[in-house]
């Protein structure tokens, strides 16, 4: 499989998503125990009390960066798997998943430190244009088969 360049690039592009993923998943923790906001009573005992059961903004601002990230790379990691077998040219499937990569680094960075607005969510749409072009040519790929 990796003998076709573009699902060889896609693997590339999907396992630093994947990474990137743990690490807001690693902030989320961290901040966790720097606030001292557990979502759980039996790990708010481990670190200080029950009080510390608790919701803190900062953390809900991690969790929804983290929640954003499964909505929007586990469909591309479909799209992309998809898309890579339709046989497509090497340099634009590779700015397809470059682009989203770039689309989604920004998105997490402007989510987790709170950057101005548009920031975000032009880093969103930006992630999303490439989605929609593979979508559309994978529907492309197949429709004479329906």
């Amino acid at each position: 499989m990796l003998d076709n360049e573009a699902f060889g690039s896609f693997v590339f592009y999907s396992t630093l998503l994947i990474i990137k993923m743990y690490i807001v998943a690693i902030i989320t923790g961290q901040v966790r125990l720097r606030k001292k906001a557990f979502a759980n009573p039996e790990d708010a005992m481990r670190h200080g009390g029950i009080t510390f059961a608790r919701e803190d903004p900062d953390v809900e601002r991690c969790r929804r960066a983290h929640h954003n990230d499964m909505e929007n790379i586990f469909p591309f990691l479909f799209l992309g798997a998809v898309y890579s077998m339709t046989e497509p040219t090497l340099l634009i499937a590779r700015t397809h998943f470059q682009v989203f990569f770039l689309g989604r680094v920004v998105h997490t960075v402007a989510y987790l430190l709170a950057l101005k607005a548009p920031t975000r969510s032009l880093a969103y749409i930006i992630a999303q244009v490439p989605c929609f072009s593979m979508a559309v040519q994978v529907l492309i790929a197949v429709a004479s088969y329906q």
